[in-house]
């Protein structure tokens, strides 16, 4: 008997309510409406994944991706996961092109039933440079006040690089950023525009904030999507390390980007491209000599863990933003949490990625409240 097997393989709604909302340039999210996505093997083996799918898109939102993945059941099940990779490029394939919140949960799943069936954890799959990593802590879009209250909470978690959001208002985005500052000495700051400045705006943000002794270390996305000179730009008339996000979505881009260096960092998400994509996306990078960046979207402990066994266990990754499960008024999930300082500890981690559905009738107290960054 094969006991790598797929025998069964489902999709379900995965919502959840928020302490605040989660404010970016490009807009608000106020509300999780997630997918989960679960893969029993012939063993007893079940393994989870997790889609975030954008809430503002009717072809890629939480109803279309449950849809497209239930579909795959048919194809799934009789097959074995003891060729797992070739099984997952024909699975990426039938989901499509731009379907990567379908791939990154259906994958996620597969691959955590096979570690788990192995008895070993997801980042050894990976290569196990490391077991553990630290994950930095976003200021969202708000008022300087809500800034400042937000970063000192940060600071109070034993977090000292703060990732801060800007892209709408060159003004308001400099009192936020001046107000994140009040909170401790030495912090290390980031910036994240989302698309939502052109580059002449970066600059002038970031040339205002060296007048005033603010150097951030990183400038996430300071441009369009398509504007990749505008990202080089960025980085020659500001000196500062630029993190492509948005206009590194799969890996045609990563290569594209490895030729042209447009940017200096790449920031890897499974929900853009899959697990599978996103890891060949990090090879390819780290081959050119580009630094690496884990992040993501609005994602539970299941896919944020998920994110941290890929970045451990690949290795080089010099900033990490894995810190959405913050965000969810009760995680849904029971397993590695983000802890003190930011950091992910995988080395308790025996098989898979840790993460599994709570279950809160069974528990016998409910778990102590993370307090909200």
């Amino acid at each position: 008997m094969d006991n790598l097997r797929i025998a069964d393989f489902t999709a379900e709604p995965l919502d959840a309510a928020m302490n605040e909302p989660f404010e970016i340039a490009t807009g608000t999210k106020t509300e999780v409406r997630n997918v989960l996505v679960s893969a029993a093997l012939a063993d007893g083996t079940r393994g989870y994944g997790e889609a975030a799918p954008p809430a503002d898109s009717k072809r890629d939102g939480q109803a279309a991706t449950l849809a497209l993945l239930r579909k795959q059941k048919g194809f799934l099940v009789g097959k074995s996961l003891s060729a797992w990779r070739p099984l997952l490029q024909e699975l990426d394939h039938r989901l499509g092109p731009a379907r990567g919140p379908a791939k990154a949960a259906a994958s996620m799943a597969l691959l955590d039933a096979w570690a788990r069936s192995r008895r070993i954890p997801l980042r050894a799959l990976f290569g196990s440079a490391g077991a553990k990593i630290f994950s930095d802590v976003t200021v969202t879009m708000g008022s300087p006040a809500s800034a400042e209250a937000a970063a000192r909470r940060i600071v109070k978690m034993g977090v000292r690089t703060i990732k801060i959001k800007v892209g709408r208002d060159v003004d308001e985005d400099l009192e936020r950023v001046l107000a994140v500052t009040k909170a401790g000495k030495k912090l290390r700051l980031m910036l994240d525009a989302n698309c939502g400045y052109e580059p002449k705006e970066a600059i002038a943000l970031a040339r205002q904030l060296k007048r005033r002794g603010i150097i951030p270390v990183l400038y996430e996305q300071p441009a369009q999507r398509d504007d990749w000179q505008g990202l080089s730009e960025v980085h020659r008339f500001t000196k500062i390390p630029v993190a492509a996000d948005e206009s590194v979505a799969g890996r045609a881009d990563a290569a594209k980007m490895a030729k042209l260096r447009s940017a200096q960092v790449v920031n890897i998400k499974l929900m853009k491209c899959g697990l599978l994509e996103a890891w060949d996306v990090a090879l390819i990078c780290r081959a050119a000599g580009l630094g690496l960046m884990i992040g993501g979207m609005v994602e539970s402990s299941l896919a944020m863990t998920c994110s941290a066994h890929l970045a451990a266990g690949i290795g080089s990754f010099d900033f990490v933003d894995l810190d959405t499960p913050l965000w969810f008024k009760k995680d849904p999930m029971r397993g590695l949490k983000i802890a003190r300082g930011g950091l992910y500890d995988l080395s308790h981690v025996e098989a898979g990625i840790g993460v599994a559905p709570g279950n809160p009738r069974k528990r016998k107290k409910a778990p102590r409240r993370r307090s909200r960054p």
